[in-house]
């Protein structure tokens, strides 16, 4: 596996691999990020991935500095998967300039997550654009445990005419069915035994919605109690779309996205619902 840490030696490696398959990773990986790249491979495209703690995207008062930096460890990982490439450029590498061009996202991006994040998926969308103008893939992996990013990135690559195809790769989850997420080893020992109650109230709902109920509203409050009754702190719980817009009763998928502290470590998850077919006459 190449280890480009500069855009010089980016560009001497997509001479010589004009087509590819990329994974954008923050680093600190797990399972999830693993099953991206073999989602990736998949292809039969060369795969690269890059590992880079974007700044732009985290708030006054969010971990950036502590954010878990685990280069070695993650190599081995990619290098085991079968990645062709990582590249891991510098924040002066990314930004050589104080970045002051930025992608302006849609409403959807003060919605969920973005209310109680301001601006970070503004910086998101900028470092996304910034590496596909980089590595210019082909095609690009992104997991579905970060589904509003996902349907923005979508969006964003839709709209700017990007010549790239989003693959969209399911949640990996530890067998108590939490979501696997580099912040989870933010938890205490008490706290990851707590932390599967968020996916299990979110799977509720989906069960509910499964056998046909539309109480919306109330689905989404038996949530919030049950998780405020086991102390944590919720952001959110709501039932949407798979286009994240309102939720509608008459047959139609819904996906439930849900965001909560846990001690100091915020968790999030998602549940996908299929929309019900109607029975056969």
């Amino acid at each position: 596996m190449d280890t480009l840490n500069s855009p010089r030696e980016l560009a001497v490696w997509k001479a010589a691999h004009a087509r590819c398959a990329f994974v954008p990773t923050m680093g600190n990986l797990h399972a999830g990020h693993v099953s991206l790249v073999d989602k990736a491979r998949l292809t039969g495209l060369p795969v690269i991935a890059s590992i880079f703690v974007n700044p732009l995207q985290f708030g006054a008062g969010e971990d950036f500095e502590r954010y878990p930096r685990t280069f070695e460890q993650d190599c081995e990982q990619l290098k085991a998967a079968g990645c062709h490439a990582v590249f891991a450029p510098s924040v002066e590498d990314m930004y050589p300039q104080p970045q002051a061009y930025f992608v302006e996202p849609p409403e959807l991006a003060n919605e969920l997550c973005g209310q109680y994040r301001p601006g970070h998926f503004r910086g998101m969308l900028t470092v996304v654009l910034k590496l596909f103008n980089m590595v210019q893939p082909a095609i690009a992996a992104f997991g579905k445990k970060d589904y509003q990013q996902l349907a923005l990135i979508r969006g964003m690559t839709a709209q700017m005419n990007l010549p790239i195809e989003i693959l969209a790769g399911e949640t990996t989850r530890a067998e108590d069915g939490l979501a696997l997420s580099s912040r989870n080893g933010y938890l205490s020992t008490l706290e990851r035994k707590e932390a599967p109650r968020l996916y299990h109230c979110l799977k509720q709902i989906a069960d509910a919605l499964s056998s046909g109920r539309t109480d919306f509203e109330e689905l989404e409050t038996q949530a919030l109690g049950t998780l405020y009754q086991h102390n944590w702190k919720v952001d959110y719980v709501s039932i949407r779309r798979p286009d994240l817009a309102p939720a509608i009763n008459e047959g139609s998928a819904f996906v439930i996205l849900g965001a909560a502290h846990l001690g100091n470590t915020r968790l999030i998850d998602n549940v996908e619902v299929p929309a019900i077919k109607a029975a056969a006459k």
